[in-house]
């Protein structure tokens, strides 16, 4: 059967936008629901809020449900399921009471369960003082869990979808600790990660290690029903490190207003002005075309490549940003047309989508 993946920026936005982002956001709400019903004020809280103010994560994310072909429901729900995971527990570790270390392991210990089939889930509350989410975050793991254990040699695919996970984890560990010691933490996880990305910082390294989009990826092929080892292989060194970089980079561009006031480490403060921030900025974006090459359906990455700076570079919180709109100028012009069809289609997409959702 004949992938039917769109190849080009038009038609991509159009499925997108009639049965990509409805159904994510129709699961969306069905957790929501669930997450309404948290006995634990506090979890609530935070639960609920890292689905209002994160959907676009699970829309942006919902796209990888496009190379499931006609397992792309599944892929839905996975995918909806797993950035879930991740966004509450982000909440959780960002906006939340603790800042012990074996806490935000063992929170995070849930999204290494997710991905392996058979596992028993487990109390990941264990080390803080709210407990009771009334079964909330281990439905999410089982969800996922019952997903992957569809997927034919999944094992072909499981150690690369760990070993994104792992690293995910840790970053996760080291950069919600106390403030004074995130930055000796993370210098030091990566300069044991460091042969495998002897160009990048060790504020690039990490954000590299912060992003789903390989495990979406891998889980979309598996489920379309390509799991093979080599193929895995591709993907991995496809979105690891220089896709995932670019995507988490400029997650932290667009939010180093609401970080600073928030007292959130910022991956763009440690460049040393803004001129050594956009060279770094090209050359991540740059290395992901190189590294993309020999991907399958190379097309359809190209466009996430490319609408990813479109996407975030159109977010309105650029506008509060010192020289956003040269930054969003200079990346646009080295980006491209179709980054460039992504960034003016976004913003008509946060014009009309009130309007969407009322319907």
């Amino acid at each position: 059967m004949k992938d039917n993946i769109p190849t080009k920026p038009l038609p991509l936005m159009v499925t997108v936008y009639r049965k990509i982002f409805p159904d994510v956001n129709k699961e969306l709400d069905a957790w929501k629901q669930i997450a309404k019903e948290i006995p634990d004020q506090e979890l609530r809280t935070q639960a609920l809020a890292s689905i209002e103010s994160k959907t676009f994560h699970c829309e942006g994310g919902g796209i990888y449900a496009l190379l499931a072909s006609e397992k792309r429901p599944e892929a839905i729900q996975f995918i909806v399921a797993y950035q879930t995971i991740s966004d509450y527990l982000d909440n959780l570790c960002d906006r939340s009471t603790s800042l012990d270390p074996q806490d935000f392991e063992w929170l995070h210990q849930s999204m290494l369960d997710a991905l392996s089939p058979g596992e028993e889930v487990k109390n990941y509350y264990a080390y803080r003082e709210e407990q009771n989410d009334g079964g909330y975050l281990p439905e999410l793991v089982r969800t996922c869990q019952n997903i992957l254990g569809k997927i034919e040699n999944y094992n072909e695919l499981s150690p690369y979808l760990i070993h994104l996970a792992s690293l995910y984890r840790d970053l996760q560990v080291h950069k919600h600790v106390k403030k004074e010691e995130r930055v000796s933490r993370l210098t030091n996880w990566f300069h044991s990660h460091q042969d495998q990305c002897p160009d990048l910082t060790w504020y690039e390294f990490s954000a590299c290690t912060g992003s789903t989009l390989g495990v979406f990826c891998l889980v979309s092929y598996g489920l379309s029903g390509k799991s093979s080892a080599e193929l895995a292989d591709i993907i991995f060194s496809g979105y690891f490190p220089y896709l995932q970089g670019l995507h988490i980079m400029l997650d932290y561009y667009i939010d180093q207003k609401e970080d600073a006031n928030e007292g959130d480490l910022n991956f763009c403060s440690f460049y040393s002005n803004e001129q050594e921030l956009e060279t770094r900025f090209m050359y991540i974006f740059n290395q992901t075309g190189e590294h993309l090459h020999s991907i399958p359906n190379k097309a359809f990455h190209q466009m996430v490549q490319k609408g990813l700076v479109g996407l975030y570079l159109a977010d309105k919180k650029v506008e509060q940003l010192k020289d956003g709109s040269r930054f969003v100028k200079n990346f646009l012009k080295v980006a491209g047309s179709k980054a460039k069809f992504f960034y003016v289609n976004t913003k008509l997409y946060h014009k009309i989508k009130p309007a969407l959702l009322r319907r």
